[in-house]
């Protein structure tokens, strides 16, 4: 039988373009590890499994230009993990954000998701929701043939990456001649499951086949994943900062420095007081605190279909489609209590010696308990054409046409058509107390009007419910058309490569929230039409067991779940309008929210080239090249005209937007052009040892939500969070000029060491500026007129002057008031809301640098074999605690590591692997506080298992054990003692088998 193979001179030019372009995106999305001539009289051998896996790894490596990563597949259809992020955290400087316990986006020498490009076979692909970062926990590892990661400036690379670029590079039918066959299936059990099924199924498989003399080739992979688990957690809303408190003095604990005369020392430095700022002394509050048991069910599915057509020695086609359908369902059951309001509320406090408060004490609000429900789907569909021609012996082209689009939707519960967050609870309680003096979560008791701290199902009503939709959608159409000219001259010059591309991105998205009975507990608590046995009481004995709580155990140790489909046709069945007017409880509609759409057209230009010469007896390659880009960015944005803001009773303030919500539709736009240089020297200083020296720019372009026109007015502007954001489209991208000095050296098979020093300065650098302002028609009745003189009756009196009290007082002079005793601002005696309002701006220059450190070592022909990578990066981009304002800092930036050993040989492998991360930031802001306070993250330390053993050359049975240690994960703010969040999630096991077959 004759088989089609490529002419000699091909391999040549894809051999030249593997060793020179570097990281040429179509020449690795080519399958650039290896061209090979066959005939019936050579032997191949092939090296397979894990030791197979990493020389392939190290030959990339070691062969591009640039400093380039990798990770090979063991074999078709074997990737080392079945999420692509747990994989790339194995490579130097790469660290993994977790979303429900799994690797989900990636960090990349201390830059976040947002500043790392992914592409697929070299071709951007549409996100999820308003941001470019990509999410690996959606795609599956079937059919992924590697992983190639990019650190250094490419003139041929598409821009977006100042971390990295990361390349998803799909088998090929072609590069694999013949029929191939690959099937796994797998049972996995999560320990964490409670509600859900204990073993859930994992099948995947992949085909690829050769015909009329291996001129066409054909290959499909398909994988469905579920996982059933519960996620346990508790959280803290946010932090707010110097509340305003009314209380006696001898029911305060301060334990903050004082000065001589006995005041409180200014730690914090504040550039909104005076003209240049001033340092005050600063207490920090808890809004309010709660406890979550969520019961998640996640379903995904992938699939590839790959067409390929040799037409020729000198002409190739090759067309695919991919899709992914992720759906993810949440039941959770929590319970709380609300301390947003302050004021008068305040009964006692303590504060830590940074001013946070460890122990608070306050009448009013309420404490409920929460079911909530959701249904999201992301769906995504991507088709793409590439056509390589061989014009002559030194002349190639490859044209990429491609489009990806991309669907996120969390209304897609069947019953609601949006998530529903249903809220029961009671305000008839005396006061509630917040404490965390010690363990690693705090508690809460509330101490009810009934005497004891435990409320009667009797006694739990309608607070509120939230109903909330926000579908989005994202498209990518992009068409490349890059040529290769190999060169022979005299001077050194080998190759020239250039290019150019289109790429439009699209996003919209739209929807909100619609809050059903929003007076919540003023009209009436309606507890009526909730029977006793509507509620089960759950002891919480062993809630968040892998976490220390305090002296006295979980508190409060009770709860109380409820059925949400029962809880809602019971409100939707009394609360009409006759009984509550326009508070009527209903789901509401989606339709008349802002749409909000960004469009960004870029066209590109490139040229890049090859050089190779010796210096001093010294061979020596340069790539040196230089890529133009220019960006135009249109947002046309739909807003909602706020009217005014009223005061529902409580905690409750609402929005009321005009004419029902109705839209004004403005035009907002953009541009920025770049040219980006960029320059390689790599070194043979021996047949082992390689020395790299790189330069070059990279950019990170705005994050398409920063980019949005429109101006948003939170709905509920509670005290102390009257808050919004608009958006800049006249934004400039991240900037940075990099420089990458590394020594390599490789001394054995499969055996290396590495040493790399980088720094990058960003200019142009985006962060969150706050600005304070006043809207023309918007009044506030929160001290105005009324409310002081409400205040005073009160305090006359002899009484707390609670929010609550404040309230009932002013309905009670009967001055302003609405339907549902809404208490209605007065544009004559009342000021003007002050605004928070949250906008993206340029705002300077920052630096990064660090140091990489890697080694891999197999230990002869004895099977066993390790690795170990650490990267250690600073700047001065880290957060300030006491600076209370919003800075330009690196979300992401944290020391990690990476350990794995294993053993391979007479068909048993096994593998343990270690992935660290230091304590970073997640990003500034919490929900309704001024100043940009921080989120961190604590540092995360995760063991993972696998071991796998071939039965026959056939088939092979497997084992994989994910968190073995049960590691959990815990956030704080500007301090250890403001908690903000816990979640413990439990290790997973997984038994399964593959059956390849290769003829």
């Amino acid at each position: 039988m004759k088989h089609f193979t490529f002419s000699k001179k091909h391999l040549a030019v894809c051999i030249a373009a593997i060793i020179g372009a570097g990281f040429n995106v179509q020449a690795l999305a080519a399958e650039a590890e290896e061209a090979t001539e066959q005939n019936d009289n050579m032997e191949v051998i092939t090296v397979s499994g894990i030791r197979g896996s990493l020389l392939r790894s190290m030959s990339i490596k070691r062969d591009m230009s640039g400093v380039v990563d990798a990770i090979s597949a063991e074999e078709m259809g074997k990737f080392p993990d079945t999420n692509l992020a747990e994989s790339l955290q194995r490579i130097t400087g790469v660290s993994v954000s977790r979303s429900n316990g799994e690797g989900s986006q990636i960090t990349v020498r201390g830059f976040g998701p947002d500043f790392n490009l992914v592409t697929l076979n070299g071709r951007q692909m549409a996100g999820t929701g308003f941001t470019r970062s990509f999410n690996f926990e959606n795609l599956s590892s079937e059919g992924v043939s590697s992983l190639q990661i990019m650190k250094t400036a490419r003139a041929e690379v598409p821009t977006g990456g100042l971390g990295a670029t990361v390349n998803i590079v799909t088998a090929k039918p072609l590069q694999n001649q013949g029929e191939k066959f690959s099937f796994m299936a797998k049972g996995m059990h999560d320990s964490s499951v409670v509600a859900g099924d204990d073993i859930t199924p994992e099948v995947a498989g992949i085909y690829s086949n050769t015909f009329a003399d291996d001129r066409f080739g054909v290959s499909a992979n398909f994988s469905y994943h579920r996982r059933d688990f519960q996620r346990q957690s508790a959280n803290v809303r946010s932090w707010l900062v110097n509340p305003s408190l009314s209380l006696d003095e001898n029911n305060i604990i301060d334990n903050r420095h004082m000065d001589a005369e006995g005041n409180v020392i200014g730690q914090f430095f504040d550039p909104s007081v005076g003209e240049n700022g001033e340092y005050i002394a600063a207490s920090f509050f808890p809004q309010e605190i709660s406890f979550a048991k969520d019961d998640i069910q996640r379903e995904r599915t992938n699939a590839q279909v790959t067409l390929q057509f040799a037409a020729s020695d000198d002409l190739i086609f090759t067309l695919d489609h991919t899709v992914s359908n992720a759906v993810t369902g949440n039941n959770s059951l929590s319970w709380g209590m609300w301390n947003g309001s302050f004021g008068g509320n305040a009964n006692a406090y303590e504060l830590d010696e940074n001013g946070t408060a460890i122990y608070y004490n306050s009448a009013g609000d309420d404490g409920s308990f929460t079911s909530f429900r959701e249904t999201n789907e992301v769906d995504s569909k991507a088709t793409g054409l590439n056509i390589e021609w061989y014009a002559t012996d030194n002349l190639s082209f490859t044209l990429d046409a491609h489009t990806s689009k991309t669907t996120t939707d969390n209304g897609k519960d069947k019953g609601l058509g949006a998530n529903a967050r249903v809220i029961l609870g009671s305000a008839d309680l005396a006061n509630k107390e917040y404490f965390f003096r010690d363990g690693d979560i705090p508690g809460f008791n509330i101490n009810w009007n009934n005497g004891s701290q435990e409320i009667s199902p009797n006694q739990i009503g309608s607070n509120f419910s939230i109903f909330t939709r926000t579908p989005g959608e994202s498209e990518v159409s992009q068409i490349q058309l890059d040529g290769e000219l190999l060169i022979d001259t005299n001077f050194g010059l080998e190759t020239l490569k250039f290019g150019s591309a289109y790429t439009k991105q699209t996003l919209s998205g739209w929807g909100g929230s619609n809050n059903a009975n929003a007076p919540g507990f003023n009209n009436g608590t309606f507890a009526e039409i909730f029977p006793d046995s509507m509620f089960e009481r759950v002891d919480l004995g062993d809630f968040l067991d892998q976490f220390a709580f305090g002296a006295g155990g979980v508190a409060p140790g009770y709860a109380y779940t409820f059925n949400l489909d029962e809880a809602f046709t019971r409100q939707a069945l009394f609360l009409t309008q006759d009984v509550v007017g326009s508070d009527v409880y209903q789901v509401g509609t989606f339709d008349g929210f802002p749409v909000n759409k960004v469009e960004e057209e870029t066209i590109s230009v490139y040229l890049s080239s090859d050089w190779a010469f010796q210096v001093s007896g010294y061979d020596v390659q340069v790539n040196l090249g230089v890529r133009y880009e220019e960006t135009d960015i249109v947002s046309p944005a739909k807003s909602r005209v706020a009217e005014q803001v009223y005061w529902a009773g409580g905690s409750e303030w609402m929005t009321e937007f005009a004419s029902g919500g109705e839209l004004v539709t403005v035009d907002y736009e953009g541009k920025y052009d770049l040219l980006l240089p960029m320059l390689d020297i790599k070194v043979d200083l021996s047949d082992e040892l390689v020395a790299r020296a790189s330069w070059g720019q990279t950019i990170t372009r705005p994050t398409l939500g920063d980019m949005l026109g429109n101006l948003s007015l939170t709905s509920s502007p509670k005290l102390n969070s009257r808050s919004g954001s608009r958006g800049n489209p006249n934004l400039q991208p991240f900037k940075s000029t990099n420089v990458d000095l590394t020594l390599e050296y490789y001394y054995g098979d499969a055996s290396y060491a590495a040493v790399g020093l980088f720094w990058k300065d960003v200019d142009d650098w985006i962060d969150n500026a706050e600005v304070k302002t006043t809207f023309d028609g918007l009044h506030d009745v929160y001290l105005g007129q009324r409310w002081n003189n409400a205040v005073a009756a009160i305090e006359g009196r002899g009484e707390q002057a609670t929010d609550a009290a404040i309230y009932n007082e002013i309905v009670a002079n009967g001055v302003g008031i609405g339907e549902n005793n809404r208490i209605l601002p007065d544009s004559g005696s009342d000021p003007l809301i002050e605004w928070t309002i949250s906008s993206p701006e340029n705002v300077g220059s920052r630096k990064v640098n660090g140091i990489e450190v890697a080694i891999q070592h197999l230990f002869g022909e004895s099977g066993f074999g390790a690795g170990f990578n650490a990267t250690f990066v600073d700047g001065d981009v880290e957060y300030d605690n006491y600076v209370l304002a919003s800075q330009a800092v690196l979300s992401g930036l944290s020391d990690s590591a990476n350990l794995q050993g294993f053993y391979e040989k007479d068909g048993l492998s096994v593998k343990i692997t270690a992935a660290w991360r230091d304590q970073y930031l997640i990003g500034q802001g919490l929900p309704d506080a001024a100043g940009a306070p921080p989120q961190y993250a604590e540092e995360y330390l995760q063991w993972d298992l696998s071991v796998n053993y071939d039965v026959n050359d056939n088939m092979t049975v497997f084992f994989e054990g994910v968190n073995l240690s049960n590691e959990t994960e815990r956030t704080f703010s500007r301090f250890q003692s403001q908690f903000l969040s816990a979640a413990q999630y439990g290790p997973r096991y997984t038994l399964g088998f593959r059956y390849t077959m290769d003829n």
